[in-house]
C-alpha cells in the first residue's frame, strides 16, 4: 500500500535516523543470514545444539561424507557461528556461543508455530 500524502513526519524521521545501522553492521547481518540460508549448514546447527561433536560424527548425523561436512564446517567457523577445539588428532565443534543458540530456538520456534497452525 503506497502513502498518497506528501506529509513527512520529521520527529519520526529523526528518532529512526539515529538509530539506522551503518552499511558495514547491516551487511555483516546479511552474511550471518546467509550463512543459516543453507539447509545442510542448518542441519549441522540442529545436531551441535545437543553439543560438542566431532567431524565423523557430524557427518554421520547429517548423512554426507566427511570432506563435504569439513566444508561447511569451514564455512559457519568463517562466520562465527561455531567453533572448534582440538583434542590430539580430533577436532570438536561447538556453537560458538549463546546468541547462536538464542537465534536457532527463536527461529526453530517460530517455524514450528507456523508449522502447526498450517496443519489445524
Amino acid at each position: 500500500m503506497d502513502c498518497d500524502c506528501e506529509i513527512i513526519h520529521y520527529d519520526m524521521v529523526e528518532k529512526v535516523k539515529k538509530r539506522v545501522l551503518d552499511e558495514e553492521t547491516l551487511l555483516l547481518m546479511a552474511d550471518f543470514y546467509k550463512a543459516l540460508s543453507d539447509s545442510t549448514r542448518m542441519k549441522i546447527i540442529d545436531v551441535l545444539y545437543e553439543g560438542e561433536l566431532c567431524v565423523c560424527d557430524i557427518s554421520v548425523l547429517i548423512n554426507m561424507t566427511k570432506s563435504a561436512t569439513s566444508h561447511q564446517l569451514r564455512y559457519l567457523k568463517e562466520m562465527n557461528l561455531i567453533k572448534s577445539r582440538k583434542q590430539g588428532k580430533e577436532v570438536f565443534y561447538s556453537l560458538a556461543d549463546s546468541h547462536i543458540i538464542k537465534v536457532f530456538e527463536i527461529s526453530k520456534s517460530h517455524v514450528l508455530e507456523a508449522k502447526n497452525e498450517e496443519n489445524c
